[in-house]
């Protein structure tokens, strides 16, 4: 009978066999779980989840470059530097998956695609790219993006604002934590950290710079804000704040996949755009929505009318509120749902065709 230690040896040379297939399906499997059991941006497990998936990475970090190997036992399951690599590489998925989740949530893919495939390019470099977690300025480069991106929302959560100034903090609160990370490795491990401390500035400098310029041009997602419901109504009427009963029309058994929808309105008949907008407790903002029309003559998008709403967080199913076109014009339209900097974070499009015979309406209540 084989003793401990040889079926201890054949397990870890089984795994050094599936591993690649299994990571891929874990990859997959993984993100999938998130999508379905991450809930809310500010509840407290979830945020838990994050810090304790960025302790074992940083751990795992330390240990690989504290160990003094250039990466030689990487393919070797008998050696710890093996596991720590896989162990590292399974949370950092864990990571950028729950990312990808919460910054797709926010905005939208048209406003926020550059942020988004940042972060799906990191997602995947972790898989495909594991040869790399030996070398030093890769892994610190990825530790600091996960700490950037996890501040950006922690922040406005934290201090119960959303602003300039809070996401000006967040890269200051990263680049500390990074900054103490790189001070404690070099204390251990000076010779890798001699050799890397220009790749690692570089390398630290490029993502702040980038992730900034994708702030100021409005193209990362406005997380810990999101777009839960939203819909376009020939009638809206107030029964109590939050308590709406509409009336629109139906848009066929395709209407989810269509990329607009279609109002017949009444000449001189206004047009209700309503959004529920999910924001923290205690978290009080405002939005926009930008009421603009398709002018075919310029060739362009005019805006008709900029409408300041308030909105209130900690309600699972977002902060209900509407905005009133009140006659408008027949042709294309689009109400960007945005926040008081711009950011987008959700857009309603449709079509109004003015006509004199009434549409058949349904009456809805949103309660």
């Amino acid at each position: 009978m084989p003793s401990r230690k040889e079926l201890l040896a054949r397990a870890r040379r089984w795994y050094a066999r599936i591993e690649k297939p299994f990571s891929s399906i874990s990859l997959i499997a993984g993100f999938v779980f998130d999508a379905i059991a991450l809930q809310r941006v500010d509840e407290f497990w979830e945020n838990f989840w994050v810090i304790v998936h960025l302790a074992i990475v940083v751990t795992c970090a330390l240990l690989i470059n504290l160990m003094d190997n250039a990466g030689s036992d990487e393919e070797n399951p008998e050696k710890l530097h093996f596991w720590l690599v896989n162990v590292m590489q399974f949370f950092f998925g864990g990571i950028f998956s729950t990312f990808l989740v919460f910054y797709f949530r926010s905005g939208t893919i048209v406003a926020s695609w550059p942020f988004l495939v940042i972060l799906a390019a990191a997602f995947i470099a972790n898989e495909r790219l594991k040869r790399h977690y030996a070398r030093l300025t890769f892994q610190v480069s990825l530790i600091f993006l996960s700490f950037y991106a996890f501040a950006i929302y922690l922040m406005p959560i934290l201090l119960h604002e959303i602003s300039t100034a809070v996401f000006l903090l967040s890269g200051a609160v990263s680049i500390a934590a990074i900054g103490i990370f790189i001070v404690v490795l070099r204390i251990f491990s000076r010779e890798r950290f001699a050799g890397s401390k220009w790749y690692l500035r570089g390398s630290i400098a490029a993502i702040t710079i980038a992730v900034n310029a994708l702030y100021f041009l409005n193209l990362i997602p406005p997380l810990p804000l999101s777009l839960k419901d939203a819909g376009v109504y020939q009638s809206l009427v107030v029964n109590s704040p939050g308590n709406y009963t509409v009336q629109a029309e139906d848009q066929g058994p395709l209407a989810f996949f269509a990329w607009s929808e279609t109002l017949h309105v009444a000449p001189g008949a206004p047009v209700y755009a309503y959004t529920a907008i999910f924001a923290p407790t205690a978290l009080s903002t405002n939005i926009i929505h930008e009421w603009q029309y398709y002018d075919a003559a310029q060739g362009g998008w005019t805006t008709r009318e900029r409408i300041t709403l308030a909105v209130t967080g900690g309600r699972d199913g977002g902060w209900r509120t509407f905005s009133e076109e009140p006659a408008p014009a027949a042709g294309p339209w689009r109400v960007n749902v945005e926040t008081s900097r711009g950011e987008l974070i959700g857009q309603l499009r449709f079509n109004i065709i003015v006509t004199s015979t009434p549409a058949a309406l349904a009456t809805v209540a949103i309660d």
